[in-house]
């Protein structure tokens, strides 16, 4: 199946013959109109609600005008565009007392023809918020089973935005700042166009940048996200429910965690996913993560034109088996193509104001870029084409190593939480597959600066693996590919320190 043209033709269709996604605006409704006073003394929570419910009886525009405006949370109605003038700055209050019913600056439910426009600021102050919070738990006014242990779980602290069943939603042009959880969540939405957004988000913890859930006919474009946790992330939180008609493109973005990522939470699916012109940078985790764990199936995603510079790992691709019930994820049909990712040597997010968590007790090195499965349950179909990755290297096996011949001492790991680490130490150091069927590695480049031991590409467990036009420059190791239990393999053009023959090493149990 040429699933790229399936993809883009699903994608096309949703973004060029049904999605209108315009608000009726004929007349204006300014805050300041309604009591609304600029500073720092006034909230203005009853004032900004009273403009948006008299512009929801006709439609119109509330207007948000020069200067700061502190609110507590607001309840965004159908046929209202809420619009930020450019010097506009609306200041979320630090009162934590002042979302026990709507855990989030601006919520929206079961609404239609909803925006959020201008070229102003959301400042949700989540630190000051989130300090706010603390002190109330010890003082023994709110409950957290968390915060003793680790911090306040994420329920106890509000998003900026949260739409949950609305359609037809815009919000473009506005700067979203200092959540004190996640940024911004659609959740089950049909109709979203996010554009010209600016997130800059590392007050806290769990501050994804943006969260897009069991939504559909969706478009991110034009964006940055700077998140202390995923920049861009798609999620599947309930059984019969998927993310579908997805399109990321012409964003650039920085992470505490990873870049792109479907899931972690995948209990339903994902499907005809395109990400097109993607820029990270200082990222911790992975440049781009597709994980299915949860029972979800994720079928048809294209990623094209990815540039990762100091990022923790290129690409994870991984279908495992959290959930508790009978039900095993799939994943099939992934197509990358033109990507280019450097990753160091050292920690890539360092210096930020909320880093990745430090290196774990365990020490590894440097860790391929990986698609796995499972046993009996492979990852089907994918594509990986003109892909260029360098590595830091400078691998020891003082620090840790596994031998090509000890494969199976690799944790399965079946229901772990998933990310590019959580194997331990590798085998390989470019690439590293395992349990997985239908592979196409087209004009791959792999290369590292300082020296590493290891294998360049390791496939385990691995039926009908294509390799074309595969570039290593350099490789310690004797064999620079080792293929363990790999049936029907085909490798031409391979450009090998040593030689395509005694590079290549093949095994089986």
């Amino acid at each position: 199946m040429n699933y790229k043209a399936y993809i883009n033709r699903s994608i096309l269709t949703v973004f060029f013959s049904g999605l209108a996604l315009a608000v009726s605006a004929q007349k204006e409704f300014n805050i300041l109109r309604f009591g609304a006073k600029s500073g720092l003394s006034t909230n203005n929570t009853l004032a900004i609600q009273k403009a948006i419910d008299e512009a929801a009886k006709q439609g119109g525009k509330v207007i948000i005008p020069s200067g700061n405006f502190i609110t507590g949370p607001l309840s965004l109605k159908s046929n209202v565009e809420l619009h930020l003038v450019s010097d506009a700055v609306l200041l979320g209050s630090t009162q934590r007392l002042d979302y026990n019913k709507l855990m989030s600056l601006i919520s929206a439910q079961g609404q239609q023809h909803i925006s959020i426009t201008g070229n102003g600021i959301i400042d949700a102050q989540g630190r000051e918020l989130v300090e706010n919070l603390l002190q109330l738990l010890r003082e023994g006014k709110l409950e957290d089973k968390q915060w003793l242990m680790k911090r306040p779980v994420e329920e106890n602290r509000p998003n900026i935005i949260f739409f949950q069943n609305c359609k037809d939603v815009k919000v473009t042009g506005i700067t979203l700042k200092n959540a004190a959880s996640w940024v911004q969540n659609y959740k089950e939405c049909d109709g979203v166009l996010i554009d010209n957004m600016t997130v800059q988000s590392t007050a806290y913890w769990n501050n994804d940048g943006i969260d897009i859930v069991d939504s559909k006919n969706v478009k991110i474009s034009n964006s940055y996200f700077n998140a202390a946790d995923d920049a861009i992330c798609l999620k599947s939180e309930k059984a019969d429910k998927s993310c579908e008609n997805v399109l990321v493109e012409n964003c650039k973005v920085r992470s505490s965690a990873n870049g792109f990522k479907i899931g972690t939470g995948s209990l339903g699916g994902f499907k005809n996913i395109m990400v097109k012109n993607l820029t990270v940078f200082d990222t911790y985790r992975s440049a781009v993560a597709l994980e299915t764990v949860d029972g979800a199936n994720l079928e048809n995603v294209m990623v094209s034109g990815v540039r990762a510079k100091n990022t923790g790992n290129a690409f994870f691709i991984r279908l495992g088996h959290r959930n508790i019930d009978n039900r095993y994820s799939t994943l099939k049909n992934v197509l990358i193509e033109n990507l280019t990712v450097e990753v160091p040597s050292g920690k890539p997010d360092i210096g930020y104001p909320v880093e990745g968590p430090p290196p774990k007790v365990l020490p590894h090195n440097l860790i391929p870029s990986s698609i796995v499965g499972l046993s009996g349950h492979p990852v089907k179909d994918i594509t990986l084409k003109n892909i260029e990755i360098v590595y830091g290297g400078g691998a020891s096996k003082a620090k840790a190593y596994v031998s090509t011949d000890s494969l199976a001492l690799v944790p399965e790991n079946a229901a772990g939480y998933p990310e590019f680490t959580m194997f331990g130490e590798l085998p390989g150091w470019g690439m590293y597959m395992r349990h997985a069927e239908g592979v196409l590695l087209e004009n791959v480049k792999l290369s590292y600066r300082d020296a590493d031991f290891r294998p360049a590409l390791v496939a385990d467990d691995v039926k009908d693996l294509s390799v074309i036009k595969l570039n290593i420059p350099a490789s310690e190791a004797k064999q620079t590919i080792v293929l363990n239990n790999v049936t029907n393999p085909v490798l031409k053009e391979l450009n090998l320190p040593s030689g395509e023959t005694g590079a290549v090493l093949t095994q089986s149990k």
